[in-house]
């Protein structure tokens, strides 16, 4: 079974600015192209989920008008990380302190004290174990962050100690990633 993880196209906000679980649209140009593309390339019969974040939703209904027979489920635990008081600010403006902290402590610190990424790679891996369960090509439309858990999961090295395991890559705005969900792992 194939997984589609999606990203949301570009978000309207400023760059350098920490928005993981801030609410914004993304640029409609930008979502369109990827609407466009998704729309020829997503098998038949695949289950669409969807983060509930503005960004995400944008995209999947723009793909929606496309493809009708696709329906649209919306799943809390796609959300992004919630930066806590974060949120909004820039990055080059939270406390070192508070960077070399969650560096130091990086699967259980709650950044800007909300979640961790032990709490993301919870949530998601929860998700990840349902779509296994249903054992339906799926099609995530999410953000990067819980692409970059996913694919953690999916490879069996989701127990991550320190920031330099987290991955770094993502597909750019817009753009998706394929992996194969077996069914049969726990």
């Amino acid at each position: 079974m194939k997984l589609y993880l999606i990203r949301h196209a570009l978000p309207l906000i400023k760059s350098g600015v920490c928005y993981g679980a801030t609410d914004m649209a993304a640029d409609a140009e930008s979502t369109q192209q990827s609407a466009n593309t998704l729309a020829k390339e997503l098998p038949p019969g695949i289950k669409l989920v969807c983060s509930p974040m503005q960004r995400c939703r944008q995209l999947a209904q723009s793909l929606i008008k496309q493809r009708p027979e696709l329906k649209l489920c919306i799943d809390e635990r796609l959300v992004e990380m919630n930066f806590g008081v974060w949120e909004g600010q820039r990055w080059d403006k939270i406390a070192r302190t508070d960077l070399d902290a969650w560096t130091a402590n990086f699967r259980y610190w709650r950044c800007g004290g909300a979640e961790s990424v032990d709490d993301i790679l919870r949530r998601v891996g929860a998700a990840v174990n349902e779509t296994r369960t249903n054992n339906q090509t799926t099609a995530w439309i999410t953000h990067a962050g819980v692409i970059r858990a996913t694919n953690l999961i999916l490879s069996g090295q989701a127990d991550i100690k320190s920031a330099s395991e987290w991955p770094t890559q993502a597909p750019s705005w817009g753009g998706w990633c394929e992996t194969e969900v077996l069914s049969n792992l726990a």
